[in-house]
């Protein structure tokens, strides 16, 4: 898939082609293909208690794509104008996340599992924790 600046800089559901077979599917994410990054780490939430929160935080160069792997769970991103919410239940369905969206992840099932496909390694630098920060650094850009 070829993307355009337009669509790097928006939020969008991907779909995972799956291959079927008696024996089960199989699903591939290749990066800087399916998705415009190349994945340098991944890592994953389970065990999540219920009515627990995460993400809350931003990033200013990362990218993600985050797969609900098992279960189910909603995502709330946010540009600093508009608010979206995105209900993550099947494995071959990704939410593309670019740079500068807060996000929360909330609303886990029993033994869900988020899959976070990232395209930088960790960088404490790259994260913006407090929301006041995040909208004064966002609007900025605009």
């Amino acid at each position: 898939m070829e993307w355009n600046e337009e669509q790097l800089k928006e939020p969008r559901l991907i779909d995972i082609p799956i291959a079927h077979d008696q024996r089960g599917n199989l699903s591939v994410v290749e990066g800087g293909e399916l998705i415009p990054f190349d994945i340098k780490r991944l890592y994953y939430l389970y065990d999540v208690p219920g009515g627990t929160t995460r993400g809350g935080h931003a990033h200013r160069k990362l990218r993600q794509l985050i797969i609900a792997a098992s279960g189910s769970f909603d995502v709330i991103l946010d540009d600093g104008k508009k608010r979206s919410k995105y209900s993550l239940n099947r494995s071959y369905h990704g939410l593309y996340i670019p740079t500068m969206h807060w996000r929360e992840i909330e609303n886990f099932s029993s033994g869900a599992v988020c899959m976070v496909l990232a395209s930088e390694h960790y960088d404490k630098s790259d994260y913006i924790y407090e929301y006041e920060d995040f909208v004064k650094e966002a609007t900025s850009r605009i």
